[in-house]
C-alpha cells in the first residue's frame, strides 16, 4: 500500500509504530469537522469507505483494568462480550480523560497503536471480513489503513466478537 502523509504533520506514535515494525499501510487525511456527532461516521464519509470497514477504538475498565475494544463504527461494544474475550466478568467504558493519559490521546483520535502504555486489546470478528480496515492514525482526521491481521499481530489482539450492529 502506498503511504501518503499530510502534508507538515510529523508521524503519530501509531505511524511510527507501524513504520518501526516494516507492516504495510497507508494513510488517510481528512478535514475533521470539530462540530461532528460521531468521529467514526465522520471518517467514513470524508474517506467515502463503508461503515463496517471503519474500526473505532474505545477505551473500557475490564474488571478494574483498562483495555482497548476496535469495533465498527456502524455498530456498538457490547461490553458483556468484551469482558468475556479478555477474560473478565465485568466491563464499563473508561473515564475519557483517563483513557486520553492512558493512551497519550485525545478522545475522536484514539488509536489501538502506539499507546502510551499498551492495553489489552479486543478486535471485533467482522474485521477478518475484509482484506483491510481503516482505524485512527492517532489524529481527528487522520486514518491508517492495514490488515486486520496486522493489526492484531501489533497490538496483540483478542479477535471476537464484541460489537452489536
Amino acid at each position: 500500500m502506498a503511504k501518503t502523509k499530510k502534508r507538515g504533520a510529523g508521524p503519530t506514535p501509531a505511524i511510527a509504530a507501524l513504520e518501526k515494525a516494516g507492516t504495510a499501510f497507508s494513510v488517510h487525511a481528512y478535514e475533521h469537522d470539530p462540530a461532528t456527532a460521531s468521529y467514526g461516521e465522520e471518517a467514513a464519509q470524508a474517506m467515502g469507505v463503508e461503515p463496517g470497514r471503519v474500526f473505532k477504538t474505545l477505551v473500557a475498565d475490564v474488571d478494574g483494568s483498562l483495555a482497548v475494544a476496535v469495533v465498527p463504527v456502524s455498530g456498538s461494544l457490547d461490553l458483556k462480550a468484551l469482558a468475556a474475550a479478555l477474560g473478565g466478568k465485568r466491563a464499563a467504558m473508561a473515564d475519557p480523560a483517563l483513557a486520553e493519559r492512558t493512551t497519550g490521546y485525545v478522545r475522536g483520535g484514539i488509536s489501538p497503536l502506539g499507546q502510551r502504555k499498551r492495553l489489552r486489546t479486543a478486535l471485533d470478528a467482522s474485521a477478518d471480513a475484509y482484506p483491510t480496515i481503516c482505524v485512527s492514525a492517532g489524529r481527528r482526521g487522520l486514518e491508517v489503513e492495514l490488515a486486520p491481521g496486522d493489526l492484531a499481530a501489533l497490538t496483540g489482539a483478542v479477535i471476537a466478537p464484541i460489537a452489536r450492529a
